[in-house]
């Protein structure tokens, strides 16, 4: 009895300590409550509460090697690569090894050494259909795009699936692949909240602007996508880096666009012009000197749409440049 007593208070001990945050409970029918927990360094799986070994001998998926730099992985890594969208089978091809070596180690003979260097050559080609040759081209410029961007890897995946889901609707859009592509990785952007404009997309996939325009609505209206507009806060520090505007100017337009966020003045504005107009307002009120045709340069949008930008701050949060925003 007096067993069985230690045994439950030292069950409720372990019970109470954090290391036992588990949701799964012991199979036994006299300790229901204990939570089950791993020794990965003897390979067993035993309850927390009664200490029974549920199971053991059990495979240990821990990396058993060290890397620290990119190259060591590759050289010590046995597997492929990660499965990915922006490849066109996805990263699960097989291809016959470049290694001119048997199952031993010993090199070939000339004749089989040749009939493989033929095997390889048709077995690339069988792979390499109309339709996977046009989503390798689509991928590769997507990944040129990306790179020159600077864009991280999941606006790269979102951008292929969207492209995958436009190809699966209408496939008969060969000639329009760097528009769509394009226009698929600003929908990614849009949809992930990555401050990038229309105007960086098709330099960067060097397309008219119109052809993209086009083919973005496409893509929104083929897929069903519900995208939000563009934070113009997200724009401010890109502008007032090129610009080389102070700190001080920067934090107070950020200021002004927040204040403006909530009198609801900019819903359905250009971003970008919203942003170029609060910097602009900033730079009067902390008497910097920042022109119009300087922000214009860098923002990528017109004087006019900034002075337009400029005169619905006034008027919609209510105070002019040499204010305070605090009255």
């Amino acid at each position: 009895m007096r067993k069985n007593l230690i045994t439950i208070k030292t069950c409720k001990k372990l019970m109470d300590t954090d290391s036992l945050k588990l949701s799964e409970k012991c199979i036994l029918s006299r300790c229901k409550d204990g939570p089950l927990i791993t020794d990965n360094m003897a390979g067993e799986l035993m309850c927390g509460s009664c200490g029974v070994v549920l199971s053991e001998k059990m495979e240990d998926y821990v990396q058993e090697y060290r890397t620290f730099t990119k190259e060591d992985y590759m050289q010590q890594t046995r597997t492929g690569m990660k499965s990915t969208l922006t490849i066109h089978d996805m990263g699960l091809a097989t291809k016959i090894g470049s290694k001119n070596k048997d199952v031993s180690g010993k090199r070939l003979s000339s004749k089989m050494n040749f009939a493989f260097n033929r095997l390889r050559v048709w077995d690339a080609r069988s792979k390499m259909y109309s339709r996977e040759r046009s989503m390798q081209n689509a991928f590769t410029l997507l990944d040129g795009m990306a790179a020159k961007l600077g864009l991280p890897e999941f606006v790269s995946e979102k951008a292929a699936y969207f492209y995958r889901k436009i190809k699966s609707k209408n496939p008969r859009t060969g000639k329009f692949t760097e528009s769509l592509i394009a226009a698929a990785l600003y929908a990614a952007c849009r949809s992930t909240n990555t401050p990038r404009t229309l105007n960086d997309i098709a330099q960067a996939a060097n397309v008219k602007k119109k052809r993209l325009q086009k083919s973005y609505r496409d893509i929104v209206k083929r897929l069903g996508l519900n995208i939000e507009q563009y934070d113009p806060i997200e724009f401010v520090s890109r502008i007032s880096s090129e610009v080389s505007a102070s700190e001080k100017t920067r934090r107070y337009a950020v200021k002004i666009l927040i204040k403006a966020r909530k009198t609801r003045i900019l819903t359905g504005k250009h971003p970008m012009g919203m942003a170029a107009a609060a910097l602009y307002f900033s730079g009067i009120h902390n008497n910097e000197d920042i022109s119009q045709e300087k922000i214009s340069g860098v923002s990528g949008v017109t004087t006019v749409t900034i002075r337009h930008g400029y005169q619905t701050l006034v008027k919609g949060i209510g105070i002019s440049p040499l204010e305070s925003l605090t009255k």
